[in-house]
Formats: C-alpha cells, structure tokens, sequence
C-alpha cells in the first residue's frame, strides 16, 4: 500500500487501454468513478471520497489501470 500521509492526490487518472471493466474501484468508490457504455472506468468526481478510499480503489483495480499523483505530478500509485 502507498503512504499517503504526507502527500495528497491531486490527479486520478483512468488509462483506457489497461481497464478491462471489472468495476472493482466502483465497488470501493462509487463516488469518485463510474463506468461508461463501453465497461471502462472513468472518473466521475475526483473529490468524490477521501485519499484513502481512492487509493484503496486503485489498488483493487486488477489490471493497475489507475494512476494517481501529487499536486507536482509524482505518481503516487501505482509506485514505479
């Protein structure tokens, strides 16, 4: 798991190419995604939950199709 205790998600970003629609991050945070008419994530509200949710979500995603990053544009998740 990332440590989000000093840093903030600024950015959430959904990578269609790698979502294959198993709405597990829908599951976790249906405020902040959704999918769309063709079964991939997007985001809906990025302010739809609180950074730990969000992250939680993310990391159940099984093809690591979520990025998310700081207010300087660091990915935070998944780490590289």
């Amino acid at each position: 798991m990332a440590d989000l205790t000093s840093t903030k998600i600024a950015k959430i970003m959904v990578d269609r190419e790698l979502c294959i629609g198993a709405a597990s991050c829908v599951a976790i945070a249906p405020g902040v995604f959704a999918l769309d008419d063709e079964n991939k994530a997007y985001v809906l509200d990025a302010a739809g939950a609180d950074d730990e949710t969000i992250l939680l979500a993310a990391e159940s995603c099984p093809t690591r199709a979520i990025f998310l990053y700081d207010k300087d544009g660091n990915q935070i998740y998944p780490p590289t």
